[in-house]
């Protein structure tokens, strides 16, 4: 059976599962207890791998919820999943398609794809729905007074980026070191892998290293003259901005011309499983950020299995193989910010379902504390995460990790970003986006 025609039968599955739902209640029952969650999902094409993991853990996450406490204080959670193919087109039809689904509308939209969520902004706004883009999208949006339904939730690009950096300085024997250092910015060509450029170059001025950006064209299944413009420029370190095939392919490409894997530093959209066992031994020594780890040892994976795996339920991933890889851990951590923020509002508008304009107040006031992760079962798999008006970032450290050949295993603590040179650019970026949209920025005091 062809992927598509698998993801095929699993729509029609999913279907009939809803209508079954929709006979089997009246719909002012339905509309009293369901708080809809739109799923803008990619499950075919060059970057299903992403999609169907990231996906998978989310939707796994809000069953788990739903089979295991009936939702959120009683308020079912319900979704629909719409085909992007990670296209931008196809993302802001389903945003359109999706937006007025369920008793409220929809509560947030989490699009995984930076290209989308620039697409969608504007109308999101005037619609009045949040966006959460967790570990992509706009940087700049982190400023909420700028960008009040935008969320790029746990920590950014630019923020990953001063990570790296410091990482690389470290590996060098302190940032004094870089200076005269040669780095590569092999980078997909698309709005998400030109996300750093600025910041790089900013880096590279303060510390004195010079920095290469090299485009690898979407999707990214050759990269030949690439690599041999890196290897005639002999730099010291790599960073790859991949996605999709583009990252086995750089792997292996860089075996080929002689670069070692262990100087090269990937974006967390390159460090999945995916992105290294097509590569073989050419990726064994890679290092990617991460923003998260891989694994089952965390209770609320374990609660996953328990709820939604057990008694012969399949959950919602093709393979189960997959089960606590690093992009399904990512779902499950979108699932839970997406529900905790759901949770926060609840406390202040009720215990019903809500509007994406409430649930923004929820995101904006999440807290997530120490404690509240040990309750969720989430100590270790997420960074501790507060909100506010001004923030809507709210955590921004990163971990490091390298690829064995088998798994990946952390080689670093988390490294705090380096906000006194990222924050001033946050800003700076959000004022002119301000200015050219004729946007009032909010005043923060009053909120």
């Amino acid at each position: 059976m062809s992927r598509s025609t698998g993801h095929a039968r699993r729509a029609a599955r999913i279907g009939l599962a809803t209508l079954a739902l929709g006979l089997a209640l009246p719909l002012s029952a339905q509309g009293q207890q369901e708080q809809f969650i739109p799923m803008p999902s990619y499950r075919v094409g060059p970057y299903a791998a992403g999609g169907s993991g990231t996906y998978g853990g989310f939707i796994d996450y809000l069953d788990m919820l739903n089979r295991r406490d009936g939702g959120i204080n009683g308020v079912k959670l319900t979704w629909e999943e719409c085909e992007t193919e990670y296209k931008n087109d196809r993302g802001v039809e389903c945003y359109e398609r999706l937006k007025a689904k369920g008793p409220t509308g929809a509560s947030m939209f989490n699009f995984v794809s930076t290209g989308i969520t620039y697409a969608v902004i504007e109308r999101a706004t005037t619609d009045k729905i949040p966006i959460v883009s967790i570990g992509y999208g706009r940087a700049d949006a982190s400023d909420g007074r700028v960008f009040p339904y935008v969320f790029p939730l746990v920590t950014n690009y630019w923020s990953q980026n001063t990570a790296k950096i410091k990482f690389i300085g470290m590996k060098s024997g302190g940032m004094d070191k870089l200076k005269g250092k040669k780095i590569v910015n092999l980078y997909h060509g698309s709005a998400y892998g030109k996300e750093t450029i600025p910041i790089l170059d900013l880096q590279a001025k303060k510390y004195g290293f010079t920095v290469t950006h090299i485009e690898v064209p979407a999707p990214g299944n050759e990269q030949e003259s690439q690599w041999l413009q890196i290897r005639q420029a002999k730099p010291d370190w790599v960073i790859l901005r991949g996605w999709g095939v583009m990252n086995p392919v750089a792997l292996k490409t860089a075996a080929k011309v002689g670069f070692p894997r262990d100087h090269i530093v990937g974006v967390w959209w390159s460090g999945a499983e995916e992105d290294v066992i097509p590569a073989g031994d050419a990726a064994k020594g890679f290092i990617a950020a991460a923003f998260h780890p891989s694994g089952t040892n965390f209770p609320v994976i374990k609660d996953i299995q328990k709820h939604v795996y057990s008694g012969g339920h399949k959950g919602n991933l093709e393979d189960a193989s997959r089960f606590g890889s690093i992009y399904y851990n990512r779902g499950v951590i979108h699932g839970i910010l997406n529900s905790e923020a759901i949770r926060t509002a609840q406390a202040k508008f009720g215990k019903k379902p809500l509007t994406g304009e409430q649930v923004r107040w929820g995101l904006e006031n999440l807290n997530i504390d120490d404690k509240r992760l040990k309750e969720l079962g989430a100590t270790g798999l997420l960074q501790p995460i507060k909100l506010s008006c001004m923030d809507h970032e709210g955590g921004g450290a990163v971990k490091f990790q390298q690829w064995d050949g088998k798994k990946w295993n952390l080689i670093t603590d988390w490294i705090k970003s380096d906000q006194t040179l990222v924050r001033p650019q946050i800003e700076e970026s959000a004022a002119a986006y301000a200015k050219e949209k004729g946007i009032t920025p909010r005043d923060c005091s009053r909120e």
